[in-house]
């Protein structure tokens, strides 16, 4: 009660924050006369001089008002913006490395210009991350008229670009981008063998768009490039076919987890059926032998029990596409993990493509955990501040809207049933269109978009549809859905990044209708009766009462729901916003107070029927903190999980760098070589033991297949002295001197390029077998949970012993490659040879562990022909035999088989040097 008066006095901790801020804003203010005096030749030149500031000592902090002030003349002679004081206030949080929380409309993609320019000035680069590649291509040509005016260079990292374009992007004051384009440069920038193949710099500062929906909603999924599998598709169609003739009696759902399982009869049945078609080896459907089938098995079921078509995914052209669950948009390219994209093409009968294998992978959190500074803008991100501040360390501001805002959000309406709930909405969009009001209408899923589509359809409501369907159009009509009596129906508008202005979108409107008329009088008239009609058609829009948001059903997150809200009532227009709800709804059904308020509900409605109260809003409200605290537990794990790996990539990555940049790495490869002897030895003859105790043939063997040698052992054991440091020793002797003859044999510089090479093949290609062995021990950790131990500390002490031990092997592999490699100086000449097809394509991911979520996208062919340079890591390479020796090596296909008759790949074998 106490807190509630000073609060109402004082104001909150937001409130203070803010109107401290505003001592700032005045500052810049103050700068504005003599910056509106200024030639644009003179406001241009402020960037040098700002630099030339920098470079004298002075810091970013103290330029601020006057770089401000700059950008906001700026865009006001380029775009005809002038920022907002409120905006200005939006742009010192972003520079602080802060969330700002602005509604929608207040213009959030004009906020980022006062921090990006003023961070750009170190010349370090700026990332500006945006949520799709529309938005990036967009925000870099709109806004960066204002960096261009301004002296600054700006990129755009969009798919499909060359390694040579990505750097220039990269190289630039400022890069727009989407997330997933940044995190895959990342990884596929520490698969590169050379520093110069590298598009990235050193991160310095990065703003995020719509900072809720990639630091929240898509944080649960790493980033994941991997490479193609073996073909199972027989398999998956098999085991498909079969769990189609399951009953739903046969296996237990549950739908909160997203997991299905067979009961104890529906095991028996299966056992039967797998028999048949023999796919089982003997009778126990869990029997070790049986562990592939009962995977393919636990995935087909989910396909065909959890995952919906058109709710989940689409058939399009051939091919399964995602449905992103959050902004109802298709996700091109993107891909489920472990096998489960495979069962659902087998679901559907379309071509099933092989699975993959994991090289490289980060979670969103530790990638942009990478940015010394972040900062961040959306309109929904209070309900989740201290998730922010927990794992980025980042402060939620809420910015007030620069006019008071007017929107009207009602109490939801309660159903009994979707018809009724239904039949409801219809009559109340068909209400709305009848004097004029604009109706929003939000949904979930494709499905319940089509439907509610053909409700309006029976009863003559004209509306237009917007899902994963028809994006292509998606601006056009969201731009639109301002228009006099326009019904537009959205699968979620989260992160649509186009405002809906009342009256209808003037710019959209001249390209829409006047795209085919040229330049002259006639289409300045055009664009004239354009604006005017715009004009007199938003005046009447308002007068029915704004936008009206209609959102047909809760979603699990709060935030998507005020997104939703967020469409109406713009800059201060009028609007309305309320929801339609009942028990059949999924968060309801799967969330929601069950028994006594579902009986309750049940008893007392009528057919048709609804309920309005504050306090069944509540009850929602309350399901949805549960789902919101439950996803919260899922991305904690998955952060704390990552970290272990994260150590761990932090020094293979590292090790990589060093590697590249170093003149010679003899000293390196000198000490694996050390250890590795010392390892060998440690084996054969422990410490503190007797000659007699050693095992001498495993010493003799060991040595043989790292070292290719045979050292008279047996003569050194019958000495007196004999201990395994003088082992130890003499062989280290032998092998630095194997070593001594072949260094001879090629100049120095091919010799340290031989070393990198070998090294960095090892390297990754023992990283790539340990990403593999945490993905499998992260699938059964949780099960030492039974024994009382806490599973994230068993993952990571099991997580560094594997490192270890891959460290050790790493060290054997790069000796033992070395010791057996052969050198052939003179130049080969082969003859011709027929050109084999490439390797395919490396995958990129985007996966859930939870749920199989995944996001894969193709690597353009540059990036993937440097990912094809890891082959297995071989132990020796053949002689050239001597009637190849009068071959031209540029003749030969790097595809194509090695002359030698190694029988592996010419650029696998004597072309790999």
């Amino acid at each position: 009660m106490i807190g509630g008066f000073a609060k109402a006095i004082f104001g909150s901790s937001n409130d203070r924050y803010v109107r401290s801020l505003s001592k700032i804003v005045d500052r810049v203010n103050g700068f504005e006369p003599s910056v509106s005096a200024m030639t644009d030749d003179e406001l241009r030149n402020q960037t040098m001089l700002f630099r030339e500031r920098l470079t004298q000592g002075e810091e970013l902090n103290d330029l601020l008002p006057e770089a401000f002030a700059t950008v906001r003349e700026a865009a006001s002679r380029v775009l005809g913006q002038r920022h907002y004081d409120v905006q200005m206030i939006g742009g010192i949080v972003l520079h602080r490395g802060e969330i700002a929380e602005m509604r929608t409309g207040e213009g959030k993609t004009l906020v980022a210009t006062l921090a990006t320019y003023l961070n750009a000035l170190e010349g370090k680069g700026v990332h500006v991350v945006t949520v799709n590649d529309y938005l990036a291509r967009r925000d870099a040509d709109w806004m960066g008229q204002i960096y261009r005016f301004l002296g600054m260079t700006v990129g755009v990292i969009v798919p499909n670009l060359t390694d040579h374009q990505r750097r220039e992007a990269y190289a630039s004051d400022i890069t727009y981008g989407t997330n997933n384009e940044f995190g895959f440069d990342y990884l596929r920038d520490n698969m590169k063998y050379e520093r110069a193949n590298m598009t990235q710099r050193p991160f310095n500062f990065a703003i995020i768009d719509e900072v809720d929906s990639i630091l929240i909603d898509e944080a649960r999924t790493p980033l994941i490039i991997s490479g193609p599998t073996d073909d199972k598709s027989e398999l998956y169609m098999s085991v498909d076919a079969i769990v189609k003739g399951l009953a739903p009696e046969d296996y237990d759902v549950d739908e909160k987890q997203k997991s299905v399982v067979l009961t104890e009869d529906g095991t028996e049945k299966m056992e039967r059926l797998l028999e048949d078609a023999g796919l089982l080896v003997g009778s126990n459907l869990y029997d070790y032998e049986n562990t592939v089938v009962v995977h393919h098995l636990n995935q087909a079921l989910r396909a065909n029990v959890i995952f919906k078509r058109d709710t989940d995914y689409i058939v399009k052209d051939g091919k399964v596409v995602i449905i992103d669950e959050f902004t109802g948009r298709m996700m091109e390219g993107r891909r489920w993990s472990d096998g489960l994209h495979q069962a659902v093409e087998a679901k559907e009968g379309v071509d099933i493509e092989p699975e993959n294998q994991t090289l490289a992978s980060i979670t969103f959190q530790n990638y942009f955990r990478l940015y010394p500074k972040l900062g961040g803008m959306t309109g929904t991100a209070a309900t989740e501040a201290p998730e922010f501040y927990d794992i980025y360390k980042m402060n939620v501001v809420t910015i007030p809207t620069n006019v008071p805002a007017q929107r009207i959000d009602e109490d939801d309406e309660f159903y009994k049933n979707q018809d009724d709930k239904f039949a409801a909405i219809t009559k109340s969009i068909g209400e709305k269109q009848a004097i004029g009001q604009p109706v929003l209408v939000g949904t979930v899923s494709i499905e319940k978009s089509e439907l509610l589509s053909e409700y309006l359809t029976r009863q003559g409501v004209g509306h237009e549809v917007l899902n994963a369907r028809n994006h292509e159009q998606e601006a056009h009509i969201v731009a639109q859905a301002g228009r006099l009596g326009a019904v537009t129906i959205a699968t979620n508008m989260a992160g649509r990044g186009t405002d809906i202005q009342l009256g209808g979108n003037v710019d959209f409107r001249i390209a829409d209708e006047l795209s085919q008329m040229e330049e002259g009088p006639e289409r300045d008239k055009a664009i004239e009766r354009i604006k005017q009609e715009v004009s007199e058609e938003k005046n009447r829009v308002l007068a029915a009462g704004g936008l009206f948001v209609l959102g047909t059903e809760r979603h699990e997150s709060r935030r998507i729901d005020n997104q939703l809200r967020g469409r109406s009532g713009r800059q201060g227009d009028p609007g309305l916003s309320r929801f339609y709800l009942s028990l059949d709804d999924d968060l309801l059904r799967i969330f929601g107070p069950q028994t006594m308020f579902a009986r309750m509900m049940n008893k007392n409605l009528e057919d048709g029927e609804a309920i309005i109260s504050p306090w069944i809003s509540k009850a929602i409200e309350t399901a949805q903190k549960k789902v919101e605290a439950r996803n919260y537990d899922i991305r904690k794990q998955v952060v704390e999980y990552d970290d272990v790996m994260n150590d761990q990539r932090k020094v293979i990555y590292e090790q990589r760098s060093d590697i590249m940049d170093a003149e010679t790495i003899g000293d390196v490869v000198e000490d694996m070589r050390a250890e590795t002897v010392n390892t060998i030895v440690g084996e054969a003859c422990p410490p503190n033991t007797y000659p007699e105790q050693w095992n001498v043939p495993l010493l003799k063997t060991r040595i043989e297949e790292v070292f290719g040698l045979q050292p008279p052992i047996d003569d050194w054991l019958q000495e007196e002295a004999v201990d395994p440091e003088m082992l130890v020793e003499r062989v280290q002797t032998l092998a630095d001197a194997q070593i001594a003859e072949k260094v001879e044999q090629l100049p120095p510089e091919s010799y340290i390029q031989v070393e990198k090479s070998v090294l960095l093949q090892s390297l990754d290609h023992h990283w790539k077998e340990h990403l593999a062995m945490l993905d499998a021990l992260r699938q059964v950790i949780h099960l030492r949970a039974y024994a009382q131990r806490k599973p994230i500390d068993e993952y990571k002490h099991e997580a560094f012993a594997q490192f270890e031990r891959m460290l050790a092997a790493i060290r054997e592999d790069v000796t033992r490659t070395l010791a057996f490699a052969q050198f052939n100086v003179a130049p080969p000449d082969f003859p011709e040879l027929p050109e084999l097809p490439e390797l395919p394509d490396f995958i990129t991911h985007h996966i859930d562990p939870m749920t199989g979520d995944d996001d894969s996208a193709d690597i353009d062919a540059e990036t993937g022909a440097v990912l094809s340079r890891l082959p297995p890591l071989q132990a020796a390479r053949p002689l050239m035999p001597p009637e190849a020796s009068a071959v031209d090596p540029t003749q030969v296909s790097r595809n194509a088989p090695c002359p030698c008759g190694s029988g592996r790949k010419y650029k696998h074998c004597h072309g790999a040097l």
